[in-house]
C-alpha cells in the first residue's frame, strides 16, 4: 500500500469509518489486497464540474459520482459552474445542496464563484462553507458567470486575503484569445496561445503579490508558464497550480479533426509543451493533477466546427488510469504520481484527505497497475458518455473503491451504495 511516500505490506485497522491503525502486514486480515494489486488512498478532484441543478442534462450527481467511485475517487469539490444557478450566493449554494441530497456516491465540498456582482460580499460564502472561490480572466462561456478583469482581480484577492480564502483562476486573457472555426484542431490550439495563459498568470501573480492573498492556477496547459509560477514560489507568493491529464497524455498533432470530445480551454499542445509539463510534475512546480471533468451533451460536442462545439473534457474517471499510461511509458514510478492525486489536491482546499494515516477517513481505492486494456464506451458511468480516451489503451485498473472503510464500488459488480457525505469547512 502507499505509505509515507512509497509502497509498503502492511495491516489498515479501520473502526468507526477512519483508519484506527496501520500495522505490520498480517495476511490473516480481513481483507488482503490480491497480490500484483495496490491500496492506495482515496483520490480526490478538486476540479469537477457536475452542473446540477439546471444543466443536469449534462452530468448529475448522481452519475458524476458513481464515475468518480469508478476512478477511485473518494472526495470531489464541484465547481460553481455551469449548474444554474451559478454559486455566486449564500442562496445558490443551498439549491446545489438541496438538489444533491440522497444522490452522492462520494463526498463533495462545493467552490463558490467570484463575479463582478458579488464583489464585496465574498466572505458570505466562505461562511457558508465553500473551499474557496473560482473566477474568470476571460469569458467563461456562460453568460451566468461573467469574468473578472485586472482590478476586479486585484479586489477580489484582497477581499479574500482578510479570510485567508483561496481564490482560484482560469487563467486566460480575452485579449490573446482569437477565433476559429472548421474543424482543424491546430487551428483551433493556434487561437489560444500559450500567451493567453502566461500573461493571465503572470496578472495572477502580481496582485496575489500585493495582496498576499492565497492564489490558485487551474489548468495549466501552457508550460511557458512554469518559470514564472517557480520564481514566484521561490519568492514566497502564495501561489499553487494544477494541471489535467489530458495535458500529460494527449498531443495536439495526434488529435484527430472535427472531434469536439477533445476541446477544451485551455487547449490540448503539443508534445514538446508535454514534455515540459512533465518537467513540471517531477520537480514539484505543479502541486496536483485532477481532472477538469467538464461535460455536456453530444449534441453540444459532436460538432465538427470546434469554434462552435462545448469546449470540456470528461474525465474524473479515468485520469490515474491515463497518467499511469504516460507515466509508465517515460518510465516514471507509480509514487512519483500519486501524491498528485491524492494529497496534493486535498491540500489545495485544506481537507483531511488522501492519505492512509491513523485518523484519517478509510478513504482507499485497490489499484491493479499492471492491468491493460481498452477504454470503451460501456465502461463509462457519465450521463453523456464521452472520453477523449475511448479507444485507447490504458494501463491500469481500479479494482475496488471505500468510503469510510464501506466497499462502494467493484470493478465486475459497478456501484454498491451511495453513502457520500458533504464537506463543509
Amino acid at each position: 500500500m502507499f505509505l509515507d511516500g512509497g509502497f509498503r505490506a502492511a495491516t489498515v485497522r479501520i473502526a468507526n469509518g477512519v483508519v484506527a491503525a496501520v500495522d505490520a502486514f498480517d495476511a490473516r486480515a480481513d481483507v488482503v489486497v490480491d497480490d500484483g494489486h495496490v491500496l492506495l488512498p482515496g483520490l480526490v478532484d478538486s476540479h469537477v464540474h457536475f452542473n446540477e441543478p439546471g444543466r443536469t442534462g449534462w452530468e448529475g450527481f448522481a452519475t458524476g459520482t458513481a464515475a468518480a467511485a469508478a476512478g477511485g475517487v473518494t472526495t470531489v469539490v464541484e465547481m460553481p459552474l455551469n449548474s444554474i444557478p451559478v454559486t455566486t450566493t449564500p442562496a445558490a449554494l443551498a439549491a446545489k445542496r438541496e438538489a444533491a441530497a440522497g444522490q452522492l456516491a462520494v463526498d463533495i465540498a462545493y467552490w463558490g464563484g467570484a463575479v463582478p456582482e458579488n464583489l464585496g460580499s465574498l466572505d458570505t460564502l466562505l461562511d457558508a462553507g465553500v473551499v474557496g472561490v473560482k473566477c474568470f480572466l476571460a469569458p467563461s462561456g456562460i453568460d451566468e458567470f461573467g469574468h473578472l478583469d485586472a482590478d476586479q482581480l486585484e479586489r477580489a484577492l484582497a477581499e479574500l486575503a482578510a479570510h485567508d480564502g483561496p481564490l482560484i483562476a482560469h487563467a486566460e486573457l480575452q485579449e490573446h484569445l482569437g477565433d476559429a472555426h472548421g474543424p482543424v484542431f491546430t487551428d483551433f490550439v493556434a487561437s489560444r496561445p500559450p500567451a493567453a495563459e502566461v500573461e493571465a498568470i503572470r496578472r495572477v501573480i502580481d496582485a496575489a503579490r500585493r495582496t498576499d492573498a492565497r492564489a490558485h492556477i487551474v489548468h495549466v496547459a501552457a508550460a511557458g508558464a512554469l518559470d514564472l509560477v517557480r520564481a514566484a514560489k521561490a519568492e514566497g507568493v502564495r501561489l499553487t497550480i494544477k494541471t489535467c491529464p489530458h495535458y500529460l497524455t494527449l498531443r495536439a498533432e495526434e488529435v484527430p479533426d472535427g472531434q469536439g470530445r477533445f476541446k477544451c480551454c485551455p487547449p490540448i499542445r503539443d508534445g514538446a509543451n508535454q514534455d515540459l509539463l512533465w518537467e513540471g510534475v517531477l520537480d514539484g512546480t505543479i502541486d496536483a493533477i485532477v481532472s477538469d471533468h467538464s461535460p455536456a451533451t453530444a449534441e453540444l460536442k459532436d460538432n465538427a466546427d470546434l469554434g462552435a462545439a462545448w469546449g470540456g473534457i470528461s474525465g474524473v474517471q479515468t485520469g490515474l488510469r491515463a497518467v499511469w499510461t504516460e507515466a509508465r511509458r517515460r518510465g516514471i514510478a507509480r509514487e512519483r504520481i500519486v501524491p498528485l492525486f491524492t494529497t496534493g489536491p486535498a491540500g489545495l482546499v485544506r481537507l483531511d484527505r488522501g492519505s492512509i494515516a491513523t485518523g484519517a477517513p478509510a478513504h482507499l481505492a485497490v489499484f491493479d497497475p499492471e492491468a491493460e486494456r481498452t477504454l470503451t464506451v460501456d465502461e463509462l458511468a457519465y450521463r453523456n458518455r464521452m472520453s477523449p480516451w475511448v479507444g485507447r489503451r490504458l494501463r491500469g485498473a481500479v479494482v475496488e473503491t471505500y468510503l469510510r472503510g464501506e466497499r462502494i464500488y467493484t470493478q465486475g459488480a459497478g456501484l454498491l451504495s451511495r453513502n457520500g457525505r458533504e464537506v463543509l469547512v
